[in-house]
């Protein structure tokens, strides 16, 4: 509200209620923006915000406390308990909002609302402008502009709080311990989903009631699919497993990719190259600090990886020309990280202006390079065909440097093949 313009509101919609399949729903999971502002965890509620209101700045619209209808759905928080438990300044039947709302827009020179996001709700929100419009030969006087809340609320969202770190923290260690089992029970002839279905297991158990995304379990050429989540084939002897797997923890995501031999053994070739993206990872996390852009992490990835691809014969030339050519995209066809928060790709400009964001404490991001040799990949030699890895762990920038919240999940060759081993 303190960035607000002056004689300004701002609209915020819930999350609404998605079906499944016919009449059943899939379980709710509430609008990132409005639970950062709100906390407010039921579907059918606007949040208000009317900096300078008398009657209280901070309005919010929810169903009402119904007993026939809580007896089926679960218990409501009601107007009372938008005030009493989410600190509210005044609060409203969500049934009202046509007769309420459209007179506390009224007279505002600004709207902030994030257009396009709601379809049905953007409807709503010119059908009150409309009507305030109606009545302008009355004196009305409808907002003079829109804007849109996410230039001022995403930028606040970037920057993590200590409370925030603490859940990704913890995000992060679960997820951790969910790939260290999936690492211990691996073996031949197992089916890509039961390893995640390990995940699930260790997601549930500590607390995190679901995986942040779609998880992905590609053993031996599925791993070269960059969102593979069909997850239904049989893992080899031989193979390689690339799990990108992470869980959300009170709404906070954590994304951790390991890659590992499906026998507990990298062969030589995996081996060379799994080293390889390794040593990309550890390259990009250095540069990994305030002061720095964002792209510099890319940037260091890249040019280990096209080293590498030169040394090990997948490429030929010199590296800065191949790096300017960009040879190495046929492998390397991703950025190395995104911002990570209460979304997996969460909010944030990545360029102010035309220039790179500058890196700055309490910023999260994913750092994760990978190379992907194609099956069909005719121009290198057959011993690399086949082969996808990623590494992937979560980074947060500090005032020192760098902290990697999932290194809990081992990554060096030596440390994975002792696990397994064991």
């Amino acid at each position: 509200m303190e960035m607000m313009a002056p004689n300004s509101i701002a609209i915020l919609p819930a999350a609404s209620v998605k079906m499944r399949n016919r009449d059943a729903e899939f379980n709710f999971r509430q609008d990132s923006d409005f639970q950062y502002l709100t906390g407010f965890d039921e579907p059918e509620a606007v949040a208000v915000l009317i900096p300078g209101r008398e009657h209280g700045e901070y309005i919010v619209f929810c169903r009402e406390r119904k007993r026939e209808e809580e007896i089926w759905t679960g218990y409501r928080s009601g107007p009372e308990g938008a005030i009493e438990k989410y600190g509210a300044h005044d609060a409203f039947p969500i049934i009202d909002i046509d007769e309420i709302l459209p007179g506390m827009i009224e007279g505002r020179d600004r709207v902030y609302y994030s257009m396009g996001c709601d379809t049905q709700f953007d409807q709503q929100v010119m059908e009150w402008v409309n009507a305030i419009k109606a009545k302008a030969r009355s004196g009305a006087h409808p907002p003079g502009e829109f804007a849109a809340l996410d230039h001022l609320l995403h930028d606040m969202r970037l920057y993590k709080s200590a409370g925030e770190l603490n859940l990704m923290r913890k995000s992060s260690e679960i997820a951790a311990q969910a790939h260290i089992r999936a690492m211990k029970i691996c073996q031949p002839g197992m089916m890509e989903y039961q390893l995640e279905a390990e995940f699930l297991h260790e997601f549930m158990k500590n607390g995190a009631r679901s995986p942040a995304y779609t998880t992905i379990v590609g053993g031996g050429a599925n791993g070269c699919i960059l969102h593979y989540v069909d997850n239904n084939q049989v893992l080899t002897d031989g193979d390689l497993v690339l799990i990108d797997a992470g869980c959300e923890l009170d709404f906070y995501a954590s994304d951790i990719t390991r890659t590992f031999p499906v026998s507990g053994k990298y062969s030589e070739p995996q081996k060379q190259l799994y080293q390889l993206v390794l040593d990309a990872q550890m390259a990009a996390i250095d540069e990994v600090k305030p002061g720095n852009h964002w792209n510099d992490p890319h940037v260091a990835a890249v040019k280990v990886l096209t080293e590498g691809l030169v040394a090990l014969g997948l490429l030929s030339g010199e590296v800065n020309t191949l790096i300017t050519e960009e040879a190495y995209k046929p492998f390397y066809m991703h950025r190395t990280g995104h911002w990570l928060g209460m979304d997996v790709h969460d909010v944030g400009e990545y360029k102010v202006g035309d220039e790179w964001r500058v890196l700055e404490p309490g910023m999260v991001m994913t750092v994760e390079p990978g190379l992907y040799i194609a099956p069909d990949c005719e121009e290198v030699d057959a011993k690399w065909r086949g082969i996808g890895i990623r590494i992937e762990d979560d980074v947060i920038v500090t005032k020192e440097g760098c902290e990697v919240m999932t290194d809990g999940a081992p990554k060096t060759v030596e440390a994975i093949e002792a696990l397994m081993a064991s």
